[in-house]
């Protein structure tokens, strides 16, 4: 197999043999990497049952899906879950930074002022 395998090419592979959507996933964040484009990273927050949830990643349909199918142990109690408002950033620590000030007590706040 080549090392300069396209996204798509290795897309159809995988349904052949059996490489995870994660697998997939890596392969494509690696790739877009390598020819210069920006990874997005996606802070989320998703209505619950009792009240609301915040997140980072960098896949964001994955990501809800996984909440969605009670595979995620801070939310799998709290299904339904519905996705509320999303921020997409670039740089992957501002990201995680912004995820962190919204799960603090300004940050919670903020949220419940402008979008709550």
């Amino acid at each position: 197999m080549s090392s300069n395998l396209t996204l798509s090419a290795f897309a159809t592979l995988k349904r052949g043999y059996g490489v995870t959507q994660s697998a997939v996933d890596t392969r494509k964040r690696d790739c877009l990497k390598a020819i210069g484009q920006n990874v997005m990273y996606y802070v989320y927050s998703l209505q619950c049952k009792d009240g609301f949830y915040v997140g980072c990643t960098d896949n964001l349909k994955d990501r809800l899906e996984r909440h969605q199918n009670g595979h995620v142990p801070a939310t799998a109690n709290r299904l339904p879950v519905k996705l509320d408002f999303y921020f997409v950033i670039v740089n992957k620590y501002k990201a995680f930074e912004f995820e962190k000030y919204l799960k603090s007590g300004s940050g919670r706040a903020f949220l419940k002022k402008h979008f709550l």
